[in-house]
């Protein structure tokens, strides 16, 4: 008896579907929607053919598989549904596991979480290839580490190493150049000056000269934000 009983739900489907269509008119107004119920019919039918024709069913294994394609479907829903808030999600974990990554909280605002050396890091672009920065509000200048600038494709010897800096170390110079692009996270500058220094550093710096380009910045429970 169970394929009349599999044919007689599939002819009740489809009666249901058609009573519906016509209690609701506009319903199915495409070719597109039409082509893609009959689409979704025949999944229906290969699937169910295959439980009606199954010469032994166990009424718990069926249970429990329809319980995991309910839970993948409402997984891939939910997650279609909520892919904005598990981006955002995702870039707060990732900002805590590697610091350097900012996180847009809001447009036209950003949050950089503090290193383990107290220091916020920033991995921004310049002209389009990543550079790591340290935030430091106490240069006056944005400053590229020589071998920053060189990875840039700028050639050292080429540079004039004609600007004077004061910094903790004594006097140092540096070399004045223009940016193509400046990037940290989803806030770009163009034509931005900056240097480079003489010597060699650890890391980039972003300096006063970035700071400044925003409306404001604040640094709470280990958190900088910037806003522009």
């Amino acid at each position: 008896m169970r394929p009349f009983i599999w044919l007689a739900l599939l002819l009740g489907l489809v009666l249901g579907v058609w009573f519906l269509a016509s209690a609701f008119p506009g319903s199915l107004s495409s070719e597109f929607q039409l082509a893609h119920l009959v689409r979704l019919f025949a999944v229906l039918a290969l699937v169910s053919a295959g439980i009606a024709f199954s010469p032994r069913i166990s009424l718990g294994e069926t249970v429990r598989n329809l319980a995991i394609w309910v839970g993948v479907v409402a997984v891939l829903v939910l997650g279609f549904s909520f892919q904005g808030e598990l981006q955002f999600v995702w870039q707060r974990v990732r900002s805590e596991l590697v610091p350097g990554y900012p996180v847009a909280i809001a447009e036209n605002e950003m949050v950089l979480a503090q290193s383990a050396d107290g220091h916020f890091h920033v991995i921004g672009k310049v002209n389009g290839v990543e550079v790591n920065f340290m935030v430091d509000t106490g240069a006056s200048d944005t400053v590229l580490a020589p071998s920053d600038a060189v990875r840039l494709g700028y050639n050292l010897e080429d540079l004039n190493f004609s600007r004077s800096y004061q910094t903790a170390n004594g006097l140092g110079r540096g070399a004045p150049l223009q940016l193509d692009t400046l990037s940290i996270g989803p806030l770009v500058l163009y034509g931005f000056e900056a240097s480079v220094n003489e010597a060699d550093m650890s890391s980039s710096l972003l300096g006063m000269s970035f700071m400044r380009q925003l409306d404001s910045y604040e640094v709470r429970d280990r958190r900088l934000t910037l806003r522009w």
